[in-house]
């Protein structure tokens, strides 16, 4: 009888852990996830984004929100060889809500300029956790603008959405099996 109720949940749960785990393809603003590459769409054109904090996560990549604050490293390599000849200007902003003064908000500007190498990197010091926007301009006229909000060691403060799945699927499990075997069967023989 243990076993008959066992089955279902086990493969419940099994089930529930597996799909918590499949890999999640999510666009960010311009930044996207696809074949293990971060790549960021500016107009007609893409990037690949890599971004890495050498004092504090070594040789680990991230591609959206930065894990820390401190020395952060970022590397957009062109995709596409249109874009060498291109002017390409690359901003960081507080997300204040307002681009108005875009001037007294940037933290960090390299003027459009053409990279005929194909690759564009800068570091920067991020000082205090908060809410960015990367801003990538590129074209003769500055045309095509790709704008992709981050934040910075702002980190989850909840567990992940797959856990937490999980975790109330086995909860649940758990309740209905308890329900099931601690409920006693009705006693026929008595009248």
């Amino acid at each position: 009888m243990f076993l008959q109720y066992m089955r279902p949940i086990l493969l419940s749960l099994v089930l529930t852990v597996g799909f918590s785990f499949t890999t999640q393809v999510q666009a960010h603003g311009g930044l996207s996830l696809a074949d293990d590459m971060c790549k960021l769409t500016i107009g007609p054109y893409m990037m690949h984004f890599t971004g890495y904090q050498p004092n504090s996560s070594k040789e680990k990549e991230f591609c959206e929100d930065i894990p820390v604050t401190g020395r952060t490293v970022v590397a957009l390599d062109y995709i596409e060889e249109a874009l060498r000849p291109l002017p390409t200007e690359v901003r960081v902003i507080r997300d204040t809500g307002s681009e108005d003064d875009i001037d007294s908000i940037t933290i960090l500007h390299m003027p459009a300029k053409v990279y005929s190498n194909g690759s564009i990197n800068f570091e920067h010091n991020f000082k205090e956790p908060g809410k960015f926007i990367g801003l990538v301009t590129t074209g003769k006229d500055g045309e095509h603008v790709s704008r992709f909000p981050f934040s910075v060691g702002e980190g989850s403060s909840s567990m992940p959405s797959g856990l937490v799945m999980a975790m109330v699927a086995a909860l649940s499990l758990g309740g209905f099996f308890l329900f099931r075997v601690g409920k006693k069967p009705k006693d026929s023989s008595a009248a």
